[in-house]
């Protein structure tokens, strides 16, 4: 029989005192079992204070434990390479010790392989398979999301139990637990989506299941189309004044070339629709000054390192006379990088325009320059194909991200079509 109870912290801790005892007690349920311990103590406030720091360690302690997904321990739990632990809450003060210990319950027999061996697979050989035809930091991003996401839903799952309904509850975990208020885009879980597609092909190609399963999420299969951020006209004269006023006159002396690089590189990367990634590889000797055959009119023959390969581009007239100030202003040697790094200061000059973001919210960068580019030119009445070949993209991209919100791709005098009425037969009376 309990004299006197009380509860503490939501009703998680019960603080109470026996009938055959001077000293106080305190009980919680956690991890599935009941844990009780003495507090010590005759005093009540003392007793509470225990009882508090008690639960605190034990708790954080479940929830180291509860974290303890790596891939290896996984492993060797489902080998039986590894002795079950005692104790789990061994190194929590003697004092904060449960008093009884929680009992196993038995394991049903499971057949097959872990998602956990597919994913090490992966990662050792992926890298590898596509060494030169893929980027660096492409093949990197798989094993980031399965080390930070994917394996600690599918860790201990075995192969041949990842279903499309499994999948599915994935993402609705990933949503509901978001990061700092930010929870994963539609674009993210796709990402991941592909991830796991990838581990199970390599769990397929070693026989370890019979078929992958469909991971296509099964409602919202035909998302919102949305543009891509870039600078109509009229933000694009602005932007390019305004880089151009700054590196006249700058606001120290001591950033001068810093200036005047960043305004070369915006009317750079607007005149030819590099990715910025593909600007930061280049060196000078990547890049020769010609003369156009069809048009008479100087331009730069670019040849791009990119995600895509090697790849080639011939930019506009406007591109020239930055590159020619960029190269005098340090003097460039054939295997020197002509930009390296995004200017910083874009971001900063953006902001100070009012222009970091469009009206409809999307974040302007030094990618938008390239699709202000591709817009441009839609907007001039350039081929669509002959433009997708120059930006080493696909017109399926095109057509989708950029020439879908452009109103000069569309032709009044075909869509304004009037059939002619007829003219009414007049009767004889």
């Amino acid at each position: 029989m309990q004299e006197t109870q009380h509860t503490l912290l939501d009703g998680k801790v019960h603080v109470y005192m026996r009938n055959n005892s001077r000293f106080w007690q305190c009980s919680t349920y956690l991890d599935s079992s009941n844990h009780r311990v003495s507090t010590k103590e005759e005093n009540l406030n003392l007793a509470m204070d225990f009882a508090r720091e008690w639960y605190t360690a034990i708790y954080v302690e479940s929830k180291k434990i509860a974290r303890n997904n790596r891939i290896d321990t996984l492993v060797r739990r489902y080998r039986g390479e590894d002795t079950p632990i005692e104790n789990t809450y061994a190194h929590i003060p003697a004092p904060y010790q449960r008093a009884t210990q929680q009992t196993e319950k038995p394991k049903r027999k499971r057949s097959g392989r872990l998602f956990a061996e597919a994913a090490e697979k992966f990662i050792a050989e992926y890298e590898l398979s596509v060494a030169g035809e893929r980027n660096e930091h492409y093949a990197k991003s798989h094993e980031s999301r399965i080390r930070n996401h994917i394996i600690s839903f599918f860790g201990d799952t075995l192969l041949n139990e990842i279903t499309a309904g499994l999948m599915q509850e994935y993402r609705i975990k990933r949503t509901q637990n978001g990061y700092k208020g930010r929870f994963p885009s539609r674009s993210t879980l796709h990402h991941e989506t592909v991830t796991l597609r990838l581990v199970l092909k390599t769990a397929h190609c070693y026989g370890w299941i019979e078929a992958i399963p469909d991971l296509t999420p099964p409602y919202k299969t035909s998302g919102k189309v949305k543009h891509r951020a870039w600078f109509s006209p009229e933000e694009y004269k602005m932007l390019y004044e305004a880089t151009r006023e700054r590196a006249k006159n700058p606001k120290q002396e001591r950033y001068r070339t810093v200036c005047e690089d960043l305004h070369d590189y915006v009317l750079f990367m607007a005149n030819t629709g590099l990715r910025p990634d593909e600007a930061g590889r280049l060196e000078y000797r990547d890049v020769t000054i010609v003369t156009d055959h069809d048009t008479s009119e100087r331009i730069l023959e670019i040849e791009v390192r990119g995600k895509r390969g090697i790849g080639y581009c011939k930019s506009m007239p406007g591109a020239v006379f930055p590159f020619q100030r960029i190269h005098e202003r340090h003097k460039g040697k054939p295997l020197d990088k002509i930009f390296g790094k995004t200017p910083r200061l874009l971001n900063k000059v953006l902001e100070e325009l009012d222009l970091k973001t469009d009206r409809d919210g999307n974040v302007r960068t030094a990618y938008s320059l390239r699709h202000t580019y591709i817009c441009l030119r839609l907007m001039e009445g350039a081929d669509i194909y002959q433009v997708a070949k120059n930006c080493r993209t696909s017109v399926e991209m095109i057509e989708k991200y950029y020439a879908i919100h452009l109103k000069n791709t569309l032709d009044a005098s075909a869509i304004n079509v009037r059939k002619p009425k007829r003219k009414k037969k007049k009767t004889s009376e």
